[in-house]
């Protein structure tokens, strides 16, 4: 197993817990120098918050730990490709590089609809690798959406 794989397994836990409080299970941990210092997974329905993604709550998190809005030399390991909000998020947070598992072809900003994070225009641009561990990151998502629409959850 690689880093990436190993990194997004963690996201991968955090994307289950998700699951367990019955959000959409998406997990992203922030990682700089081999440390966690940042995680998060969706909290929009327990928040009541539209912005309670996973990446931004991990962005946040990370900034608290080292004290800096300014989140250089961080990779962010995501279980699912960010929307247009958190790919925003990402580049004013200066991630250095964005890991993501599955692609989301309805809302997906880096790389699927659009591709945020590396567009020339803007202040900030990262190297951006998707589809580590897709099938398990799709999976887990593709599990609970059919949980919910045959009304098990």
């Amino acid at each position: 197993m690689n880093e990436d794989e190993r990194w997004m397994n963690r996201a991968l836990a955090l994307a289950e817990q998700a699951a367990v409080e019955e959000e959409i299970p998406v997990g992203a941990i922030a990682v700089r120098e081999g440390l966690v210092i940042g995680r998060g997974y969706n909290r929009t329905e327990a928040l009541q918050d539209p912005t309670a993604h996973a990446e931004i709550l991990a962005i946040t998190s990370a900034a608290n730990a080292i004290g800096s809005r300014r989140l250089e030399g961080v990779t962010l390991y995501v279980t699912l490709e960010p929307c247009c909000m958190c790919a925003g998020a990402l580049v004013l947070a200066r991630i250095e590089r964005l890991v993501f598992g599955a692609w989301d072809p309805k809302a997906g900003a880096c790389g699927t609809l659009y591709n945020i994070p590396q567009d020339q225009r803007l202040n900030h641009c990262m190297e951006v690798t998707g589809g580590i561990l897709e099938d398990a990151c799709s999976l887990i998502l593709s599990d609970f959406f059919r949980s919910l629409r045959s009304g098990s959850n």
